[in-house]
């Protein structure tokens, strides 16, 4: 196995910024319009672990859907792994999603008729990956989420669990300078929910992935090195949580 294939590029410079958004808007035209965010300012760095908390309605989901790219802002500015979005051209854009972010979603989005392993590869053939290259950076992918013994199956002979993991380590297999993950355990049922909040929680410990997730679960909350609460739009709280806080949090939840 080449171990070496998924990329830690947080660990060569901890304060790198990965996403920066600086005066932020999206709204919707009408009638009537609807504005879903107001004057976003934003920094991730690499290697954090952030929440993004809220009601729903709250913009949660669009937030990440302008942070990625998904969806253009109506104000203000994104730049993501040093790219200011507004100079991408929609090929470039593709382009730059391929190459420097991941996506979670909370449906799994797995091609029914492709195995695991075939799932998985599938992004980095399309980006132009070699398929022994593509092959050995997936099944490195899914033993870190510990499905290298499902690599053959088809999504219909897999657990919904199972399915999400296929997800992360599709997401983990492109080498993203950050993931967005929108609701990752809003499918799953707790036992599966933990696990993939653990695995979150290993990833970025212990590979320095970085994630900017929205939620509601508590769990992923409790576990996250940044809290970033959002109301009608605007950011109402962004908390670092210290290294003991998030101990703490780890503890209770194991008691």
């Amino acid at each position: 196995m080449v171990s070496h294939h998924i990329a830690n590029p947080a660990k060569a410079d901890l304060v790198k910024t990965v996403l920066d958004m600086t005066g932020v808007k999206k709204t919707y035209p009408g009638p009537p319009a609807v504005t879903a965010l107001y004057g976003i300012d934003l920094r991730i760095q690499a290697g954090e672990f952030a929440a993004i908390i809220g009601p729903s309605g709250s913009g949660k989901s669009t937030l990440l859907n302008v942070a990625s790219g998904l969806e253009h802002p109506s104000e203000g500015r994104v730049v993501l792994a040093g790219i200011d979005l507004a100079a991408l051209g929609a090929k470039e854009l593709t382009n730059l999603r391929r190459w420097k972010l991941s996506f979670v979603f909370q449906s799994f989005n797995l091609f029914p008729v492709l195995t695991a392993l075939e799932n998985v590869e599938y992004p980095l053939l399309v980006r132009g990956d070699k398929l022994q290259s593509a092959r050995e950076e997936a099944m490195e992918a899914l033993r870190l989420v510990g499905l290298v013994d499902r690599a053959g199956h088809l999504p219909s002979k897999l657990s919904g669990g199972q399915q999400q993991r296929v997800a992360v380590a599709r997401a983990l297999a492109m080498h993203p300078a950050i993931i967005f993950a929108d609701e990752p355990t809003a499918n799953l049922d707790s036992r599966n929910a933990l696990q993939l909040i653990e695995l979150f929680v290993s990833l970025n410990a212990s590979h320095g992935m970085t994630f900017l997730l929205s939620t509601h679960d508590h769990r992923i909350v409790d576990r996250a090195g940044r809290r970033i609460q959002i109301e009608d739009g605007k950011i109402a709280l962004d908390h670092h949580v210290r290294g003991e806080d998030v101990l703490q949090s780890q503890t209770i939840l194991r008691t």
